[in-house]
């Protein structure tokens, strides 16, 4: 990975990617008034984009670049404001004050619904294990300004870890969370999401393993919720009660403690 500026270059835009290089331990190129692609070209190497409103993620060989934004976490709080039921909050029984864990950022959209659920009693931590990815979306959640100040200020209390999910499972104590969710359908649901198609190369995707499941219910104090394709064999597999959703193609499978 390397760090270079948008096209119409600044100082204030250089300064931001020197110190986004020294960060995270990567290069700083000077982009020179040359495309995206032929700062590639010459490096052979992914890139982060350095611009005035927003960081873009362009993967070595992709035509789309990936950068963060709230996609349907938007929709979907308005709907809660209006009286709506979310069946992500329903299974994970998310109510003001209340802590999730989500070992599946993703897209961010279940985190951002869930942290304006929450509210600033409660406690939204996501887990990200590509870095370059985890900062992009870190600094997207803290710099987006698009919206109701209540949304933007339920996406800067959430804390996004830069690990993978069994690493954290592992450190933190029992009962620390009242959830923890996982969501394994992310993968597939990458394309059709806005601004974010070139980070299929990039996300790291952890195998769900008995072992993950075990920390996971001793860090749980309520549940720990599981969604999945309506076919997947996983609910079983774990011992997960399913919810039943008829015009669905994922459920939500839950093991109460």
């Amino acid at each position: 990975m390397i760090v270079t500026t948008a096209g119409r270059t600044n100082k204030e835009m250089v300064q931001c990617a020197e110190d986004t290089a020294k960060l995270l331990g990567i290069a700083y190129i000077p982009r020179k008034k040359r495309s995206i692609q032929a700062v590639q070209r010459d490096v052979q190497d992914d890139c982060l984009v350095i611009g005035k409103v927003r960081i873009e993620l362009f993967p070595l060989g992709e035509q789309n670049s990936c950068f963060f934004h709230p996609n349907s976490a938007m929709f979907r709080i308005k709907r809660l404001q209006n009286g709506e039921k979310d069946p992500f909050i329903e299974a994970c029984s998310l109510t003001a004050g209340k802590k999730l864990l989500d070992c599946t950022f993703g897209l961010g959209s279940d985190s951002i619904t869930a942290s304006f659920i929450v509210g600033a009693t409660g406690r939204v931590t996501g887990c990200e294990g590509n870095q370059f990815l985890a900062y992009m979306m870190k600094t997207g959640l803290q710099t987006w300004n698009d919206g109701d100040s209540r949304i933007l200020a339920a996406m800067k209390r959430i804390e996004l870890k830069s690990c993978l999910a069994l690493d954290l499972l592992k450190r933190l104590p029992p009962d620390s969370y009242d959830c923890v969710y996982f969501d394994p359908m992310f993968e597939e649901n990458i394309s059709e999401s806005n601004g974010i198609k070139g980070i299929k190369k990039l996300a790291i995707y952890e195998p769900l393993t008995e072992e993950t499941i075990y920390y996971a219910k001793r860090v749980a104090k309520e549940r720990v919720v599981l969604k999945d394709h309506f076919r997947s064999d996983r609910f079983e597999q774990f011992g997960f009660h399913v919810q039943i959703r008829k015009t669905a193609k994922f459920h939500f499978g839950i093991s109460e403690q």
